[in-house]
């Protein structure tokens, strides 16, 4: 890969940055992820407590970005029908006419409080998340591309939400949490709201070209046996710890390659090392398992199961 095209990623990463900075102060390592998701092509879920700034990351970076940007506020009374459009019967041509939903037309797509609908309309977006297709009546439509779901959930007042399934969580790239900011960043952030709208000081930067380039960039970025054997490694010892129930699945294991692709692009590098797995691999899996009752009883958490399996399994390249 020319030198060229890894300095132009890093320029256009780092000007997306900066915009989304003017937003949200202080957790450059969560824009970090948000972007290698976005150049992996992947989904995001932001699973925090309320008022961090989840929403705020998808709206800032959908102008930054310059994509067609939409926005669905999930609640009880949200049908399929309105995500995925449904059809109507033509008098005139005496045919079934297809209504668009929201994310037919839609390229980052930011599904507010994803646990606050049924489990029905949840289900809705499960081929569009895989496939990128919609089907209603027997008929497919292609989403556009790129096409990018933005969760959020949150981690308090769960009174009336839905349980996301295995199956739909497996389906998020990574699960990331934005936690509260420090004391300096909270001083800047309540400054900052005194006079003026910040996101009003956002500039698009980018634009959806940029992101299938750098999309395709990072699939070209050379990931050898050894790392593809670390991965296998990592995924085989989710699978047979004790304190995991459900290990992580093949699907699992393909987004940790994408995602470190990602990573090491942004790293200024065109090949994957085991530093970017391990930076990439919580974020990943932490969300696709299942933990035993026991391990769940004890208060062990997911990401912390994640931690241990990459401290003990051994690195490709050691001695």
């Amino acid at each position: 890969m020319e030198e060229k095209t890894l300095k132009a990623v890093s320029a256009a990463t780092e000007a997306i940055t900066e915009e989304m900075n003017k937003v949200i102060i202080g957790k450059d390592d969560v824009i970090r992820k948000v972007l290698m998701c976005v150049i992996a092509n992947g989904h995001i879920l932001l699973d925090d407590v309320p008022g961090v700034g989840k929403t705020s990351i998808a709206v800032a970076l959908g102008r930054t970005l310059g994509m067609k940007y939409n926005r669905i506020q999930f609640t009880p009374d949200v049908l399929p029908s309105d995500i995925v459009g449904f059809s109507i019967f033509n008098r005139d041509s005496e045919n079934l006419v297809y209504v668009p939903g929201i994310i037919n037309d839609t390229n980052l797509l930011l599904a507010d409080e994803i646990n606050r609908t049924s489990s029905r309309t949840q289900s809705a977006l499960l081929e569009a998340m895989e496939e990128k297709q919609v089907t209603v009546d027997g008929k497919s439509y292609q989403l556009p591309d790129p096409f990018i779901v933005i969760a959020t959930q949150n981690q308090v007042g769960t009174a009336g939400t839905q349980v996301l399934p295995h199956a739909q969580m497996d389906r998020f790239l990574a699960r990331l949490t934005i936690g509260y900011p420090d004391k300096m960043s909270e001083r800047a952030i309540i400054q900052g709201r005194q006079v003026e709208d910040p996101f009003a000081r956002i500039a698009q930067v980018a634009s959806k070209d940029v992101v299938r380039s750098m999309q395709e960039i990072a699939l070209k970025v050379t990931m050898k046996d050894e790392i593809v054997g670390y991965i296998a490694d990592l995924v085989e010892a989710s699978r047979n710890n004790n304190l995991i129930e459900l290990g992580i699945s093949p699907r699992g294991a393909i987004a940790v390659s994408h995602m470190a692709k990602a990573c090491a692009l942004m790293n200024g590098r065109d090949y994957v090392t085991e530093e970017d797995v391990r930076e990439v691999f919580k974020d990943v899996c932490a969300h696709r398992v299942l933990l035993t009752q026991k391990a769940r009883a004890a208060g062990v958490s997911a990401a912390d199961v994640m931690e241990q399996i990459t401290s003990s399994t051994k690195p490709p390249y050691s001695a």
